[in-house]
């Protein structure tokens, strides 16, 4: 990741241009070289970073504001640090248009994490991670640090420790593990 421009080329197997920065932009800050700190926290303090993508396919979009009353609160409470959100729009033919939030004009309740932002992506992983995506859809990208975890990964690195494996188990898959056991445990008192 870099801190280039995250406008995709509109021409489908461009998707790795870097374009120069838009004026749109140009007051925001600009994510860190290597060895440089995203935000005014050490490295060796910071917590875990995640990201998701949320696809909202081609007429199933409902923006009511829900989703960032909620992140809000996340950041509110201390329990994360937005770090990048990003827009994506897939068109019909493939081509990726990249918005950032500082480009929205009614940002409304976000506009209070917008100036904090880290240009995190760069346009390749922008076009990685619209891969998955539907022809017609519409994307949030959100990075994130876990606070909550940064005081024990902390304690981790300083212990020595190193992260070699983490996951996530889609509420999907707990929700059919749970399940298959309820059926099996009904079975077997038949």
């Amino acid at each position: 990741m870099g801190p280039a421009d995250r406008r995709v080329a509109s021409e489908p197997g461009h998707a790795g241009d870097r374009l120069p920065p838009s004026p749109a932009r140009s007051h925001r800050p600009v994510a860190p070289m290597k060895g440089q700190e995203v935000t005014n926290t050490p490295f060796d303090q910071l917590g875990p970073v995640d990201y998701l993508v949320v696809e909202f396919p081609a007429g199933a979009k409902n923006f009511t504001g829900e989703m960032a009353a909620e992140l809000l609160k996340l950041v509110d409470a201390g329990t994360i640090r937005v770090i990048d959100v990003l827009i994506l729009d897939k068109a019909e033919d493939g081509s990726i248009e990249a918005t950032e939030l500082a480009d929205i004009e009614q940002l409304g309740e976000l506009q209070s994490i917008e100036a904090e932002l880290a240009e995190l992506l760069a346009a390749d992983d922008v076009a990685h991670l619209a891969a998955a995506m539907e022809p017609g859809s519409t994307a949030g990208v959100l990075i994130w640090e876990n606070l909550w975890a940064a005081p024990f990964a902390s304690a981790a690195r300083r212990s020595g420790g190193q992260l070699i494996a983490n996951g996530r188990i889609p509420i999907q898959a707990i929700i059919a593990s749970v399940e298959a056991d309820l059926v099996g445990a009904t079975t077997e008192g038949d």
